[in-house]
Formats: C-alpha cells, structure tokens, sequence
C-alpha cells in the first residue's frame, strides 16, 4: 500500500473509550488517516445512544462504563499490543498509561482525567484537584516504552506547536533566522525574543438557531468536561517577570515548580486578551495543562532557580450561548445544570478563533492561530463543529506520530515534532492567521472613571491582565 504523508498503517486494535461529541468527530478522521483492519476497532462508552453511528462506520461498539474494578478485565484482551485513544470523562489517565505500558499499547489522551469525583472531591486540598497535580502523576510513569502522549487535542496540544511557529515566525520578523531543534533552545529562543508571556487565546463565535434555554448548558464540545475544569482552581504558569502575586495565589513546592493556583475556580476568574478577529476580550482562566507544560518547557534555570519562564494560561471566551450558561451556572453557585446540550446540526454561523498570544517583546503582541468556521468545519469532516474538528484533527495527527514513534514512553505536546503535527493538521485548521497588535492590558484604562490598582509601567504584568 502506498500512504500519503498524513497517512499512517497500523495493523494492532485501536480502541476508543468515549464516544461523546469528540469520540464521534475523531472516529471518521482516524478511519480516513489510519489504515487498520476495521473489525480491529472497538468504541467503549457507558450511553450506546451513538451505537448506531459508530456500526454505520463499520466499527463494534461495548456500552460498558470502566471503573478502578473492572478496567484492567475489559481492556487488556481488547488492546493488547494496539492503540488505546482515551476521549472519555471520569476515567483514570494514570491508570490506563500504566495499563499500556504493561501490555504493550500506545496510549492518547485530550486531557489528564481523575476517577469520577477526582475533580470535586472535598476530602482532597486544592493543590491535589489541580492540572499540575495530575500532571505530576503521569509524567513520572515510564520514559520509555511504548508511546504514550498526554494532553493532545486542540488545547492542550495544538497550541503547543503554534507556539513553535509564532517564535519562529517572530524571530524572523525581528531579523534572525533561527531552528532550534531542543527544548533549551526553545527557551532561549522565547528569551533573546524577549516573550513576557503566552495567552492561549480563544474566541469562539459560533451561534445556532435553537437557543439556549432556562437551565441549560449548551456548549459547542464536552459540557461535563468544561464543566469538570471550570471547577477546578484558575492555574497559570508564573513567569520571572512578574513582580506582583495575586493574593489568591498558591505556590507548589514540588515538581517543576513551573506554576500556580489561584483559591478560586477558572469558571469564574476571567482574563483579558486579544484575538485578531474579535479584537480586545475578556475570556475565563480555565486550567489546562499546556498552562503548565509550556512554562515548564521554556523554563530556563540557573542553580537550580528559574531565570527566564513567561506567564501561560488560557484565556477563553466560548460563544454567546455558553457565556449565558456560565452566567447563569455563576447565578446557581456553581450547582450542576439541569440540562446539557452540545451544539452541532443547528449550529448557523461563526468559527472558532483559537491561537496563541506571544506578548512583551519589541513588537509588542503577535497572535498565531486558525480562524476554522463552522461551514469550512462541515466541508472537511462529519459528525462536528469547528471547535470539535480542531480537537479531533489533533488528535489524529498525534496518533500518526505515535505510530511513527511508538518507543518514546510518557511525552506531551511540547516534546513532539511540531513540524509533522501541523504537517497533517492543518487542512482542518480553516486559515492560519497571524497578526501583530500594539493593544495591552491597559489599553483605554488611563482615564478609567474608577480608581485601578495596575502596573502602568509594565502593560504586561498579570496584575493587569486579570479582572478583578
């Protein structure tokens, strides 16, 4: 068989575990890329409600919903020796990465998951319900042995290589021509660029015609699993330039050392930021891991402190009817929804604006992303919205690589070759847009009618970008 460059031949199982709104866009993309036997795929989710897709698909599916008792005695004779591709809530990423590397499996995931309860669990101190916290205990799982990549989808994942592209695209624009080829220089490069910080900056400006409805969530992917991390304490990894702590901030004294919590959920801590699209927005400080690993991968240490690190976190604005939801979740104290509904088919118009903010360096801003619409989204793939199509596509570029690389053991966005990903991903991505700004956080504040405690004499210290 001859394969094209975004095509890759695997001959194991490959099993999915989740088969919700990202389980159902990423099954078609990797039947497309992945050239695998289709009675060797399996779907594994508790709702058999989408049964009937994933057999038009010529795939089996198991309503079975894993549990610490029972995951070992159903994955290990479906698996063995193939791929597992985790799109589920309420499963163990620990677990199922120590699973594969016992029985030979590569592994992926969207996002590092607890046992149901993990993320709300009061028994446990804030800094045990944090990305860092379940970032801390995958890393260390194995370094060798089979693949394993954690945290792939849109963001965490494609982030991580955009980010790869803007400081290139930056230091070109500044008159250097540079390759960095490791993680160190990466990090200087990020540092003789004078980068302050990373905004994962996200506008998503899709609307549909059923609207939302008295107590509803509606979002345009996962609604438990936005939930489940807007309720876990707003994270940002903390750059050396930042001269002010936030009163609400938390320090961790183990581990990379690369980040900090704020006592207080992302749900409802928001952030100001730029997108080329929407201009200036207030988005929410939701914890993703990529706030983490990229601070921690462009960290630059002397004596065993931080020299060079600059401030990441998300900074989201998710579209008009899930900003309702969120106002009105904010309303009930955070009490779960009553109903739950994810936008596809009566989605009208709009797109997904999601990049990357590269700030305080002698161009001030420069935002790198794709402006992926809803029309473009239903051109390219099935069963998805344009938020959803920039996740799966990830998803199946990184499952390509592993499938290249299936000896490199636990490795997350950072680590892979940004290069290849992109390769394969960007036909899904709409257009890649980049865009310098001259706005800052203080932009139209000088005459504010009301009194401001702000650092006028850095724009971009984080006293001025969270709202408070």
């Amino acid at each position: 068989m001859q394969l094209s460059p975004a095509t890759a031949e695997f001959n194991g199982p490959i099993v999915i575990i989740g088969f919700g709104s990202i389980g159902k866009g990423a099954l078609p993309l990797i039947l497309r890329h992945i050239a695998s036997p289709r009675k060797k795929i399996v779907v594994i989710d508790p709702d058999d409600s989408a049964r009937r897709l994933a057999e038009l698909e010529g795939v089996r599916f198991i309503k079975n919903a894993l549990t610490p008792d029972n995951y070992r005695k159903v994955l290990t004779p479906l698996v063995k020796g193939g791929f597992l591709v985790n799109l589920s809530v309420d499963v163990s990423s620990a677990a199922l990465i120590g699973l594969c590397k016992d029985i030979g499996a590569l592994y992926i995931d969207t996002c590092i998951e607890p046992w149901a309860g993990g993320y709300l669990d009061r028994s446990k101190p804030l800094s045990m319900r944090t990305n860092y916290a379940l970032r801390e205990s995958v890393r260390g799982i194995h370094r060798d042995g089979p693949t394993a990549i954690i945290a792939h989808g849109a963001n965490p994942g494609m982030v991580s290589h955009l980010y790869k592209h803007a400081l290139v695209r930056l230091a070109a624009d500044l008159g250097h021509t540079v390759a960095p080829t490791c993680r160190e220089e990466w990090a200087e490069l990020s540092r003789d660029l004078g980068v302050k910080g990373i905004h994962i900056a996200e506008r998503d400006t899709q609307w549909a015609d059923v609207p939302k409805r008295p107590h509803e969530f509606v979002n345009t992917w996962s609604v438990e699993g936005f939930l489940s991390e807007g309720l876990q304490p707003a994270e940002l990894g903390w750059g050396t330039h930042e001269r002010h702590i936030p009163a609400e901030a938390t320090f961790h004294d183990h581990g990379c050392r690369a980040a900090i919590f704020l006592t207080r959920p992302g749900a409802t801590t928001r952030v100001r930021s730029w997108t080329p699209n929407a201009g200036p927005i207030q988005g929410y400080l939701i914890t993703h891991n990529e706030s983490i690993s990229i601070a921690d991968y462009l960290t630059i240490e002397k004596d065993g402190e931080a020299v060079y690190r600059p401030t990441v976190h998300y900074a989201y604005h998710p579209c008009d009817d899930t900003i309702l939801s969120l106002h009105e979740f904010q309303g009930n104290n955070l009490r779960h929804p009553e109903k739950l509904r994810v936008m596809n088919d009566e989605i009208v118009d709009g797109m997904d604006e999601l990049g990357v903010l590269l700030y305080g360096h002698a161009k001030n801003a420069f935002w790198y992303g794709s402006h992926l619409t809803i029309h473009q989204a239903r051109s390219l793939a099935p069963y998805q919205n344009a938020t959803g199509l920039q996740v799966t596509s990830a998803v199946v570029a990184a499952m390509i690589w592993a499938i290249e690389n299936p000896r490199r053991g636990v490795v997350e966005a950072d680590e892979l070759d940004h290069d290849r990903i992109l390769s394969i991903q960007e036909p899904y991505l709409g257009k890649l847009v980049g865009a310098y700004t001259d706005w800052t956080p203080l932009d139209n504040r000088g005459d504010s009618l009301f009194p401001e405690d702000v650092d006028a004499d850095d724009p971009w210290q984080f006293r001025n970008v969270i709202v408070r």
